[in-house]
């Protein structure tokens, strides 16, 4: 990639989350009621992203900050990140193939499906909640129980195929 486009990429999904968090922290300092920023990551920023390797580094960068911010902005302020996985969306429907790669993805998921928009929503409200009140400084895995590797699968297909 151009550095342009690395500057592009790093500043969306690194620099842009540390300012609107900044700038959350603002407004929420000034609340009685205590406050909590959930960022966004990804699990390209928490194991290698080849092909992608500004938009990993962006993302363990945000994890990173989260953890810091945890510590600076606590005990007013709590601040965690999801590590999303992969999610079905329309954004992906070119980059996996149309449905037939979203059933093949899904299919090497141990939960056999894609995470919807709303799961990770959901991750958002429950870090949000009373129930997690104690809960700073964390990296949530969002993934449906990660991603299974791919040497199993060889090992699968090399014993089906004797």
């Amino acid at each position: 990639a151009s550095p342009r486009l690395t500057e592009k990429i790093v500043a969306l999904n690194l620099v842009a989350p540390l300012v609107l968090s900044q700038q959350a922290h603002g407004a929420l300092s000034a609340n009685e009621a205590p406050g909590c920023i959930v960022n966004i990551a990804s699990v390209s920023g928490a194991r290698p992203s080849p092909g992608t390797a500004a938009y990993g580094a962006a993302k363990a960068g945000l994890l990173s900050s989260t953890r810091s911010l945890a510590m600076e902005w606590g005990p007013h302020i709590r601040v965690n990140a999801l590590i999303v996985g992969l999610v079905h969306n329309d954004a992906g429907i070119e980059h996996y193939g149309g449905d037939e790669g979203f059933r093949r993805v899904a299919d090497m998921l141990p939960l056999k499906r894609m995470a919807s928009p709303e799961d990770v929503a959901n991750a958002v409200l429950m870090m949000c909640s009373d129930r997690a009140a104690y809960i700073s400084g964390a990296n949530l895995e969002v993934d449906g129980g990660g991603e299974v590797p791919v040497f199993l699968h060889l090992a699968n297909a090399s014993s089906t195929a004797k």
